[in-house]
């Protein structure tokens, strides 16, 4: 996070020169590009920076011995749960609706209920947004490629 302040304080002046369309233009490219880095590493199985999540507990086994489950986080990570939008100062990616909560106990590793009306459980923190070093990189080149077209 401490990378991205310091590089908005380096392009912040240079993109106060553009027209608000187009900084929400930039803004919605830059949020769409680490929406979907952040999907490929949900899809991994690994945090924002690399490293692997902590395997989650395997259910019990149905009535034909076999486990139906499949990797973790399989629709949240989708664009309708994902969700990325440009603004003339900002560009954010968040979860949104119901899948907010979901994404803040996973990500923070807090304690909720496994089911409606069930156990509780604390869950281990996954990170499931972030930018790391080399997404800031390549966001800085995309956002200098646009300014010197």
């Amino acid at each position: 996070m401490e990378e991205l302040q310091r590089i908005e304080q380096w392009l912040g002046p240079l993109l106060k020169h553009l027209q608000p369309a187009e900084q929400r233009v930039l803004a919605r490219q830059l949020a769409q590009r680490v929406r979907k880095a952040n999907q490929k590493t949900i899809a991994a199985q690994q945090a924002p920076d690399g490293t692997a999540w902590q395997p989650r507990k395997h259910r019990s086994r149905n009535r034909a011995g076999t486990l139906r489950q499949g990797p973790m986080f399989r629709k949240l990570r989708t664009a309708k749960h994902l969700k990325a939008q440009g603004f003339t100062n900002e560009a954010v990616v968040q979860f949104m609706s119901r899948a907010t909560r979901i994404a803040r106990v996973h990500h923070d590793g807090l304690r909720d209920q496994v089911a409606p009306g069930g156990a509780q459980y604390d869950y281990p923190a996954r990170p499931l947004i972030g930018v790391p070093d080399a997404l800031a990189d390549q966001l800085v080149d995309h956002i200098l490629q646009q300014l010197s077209t």
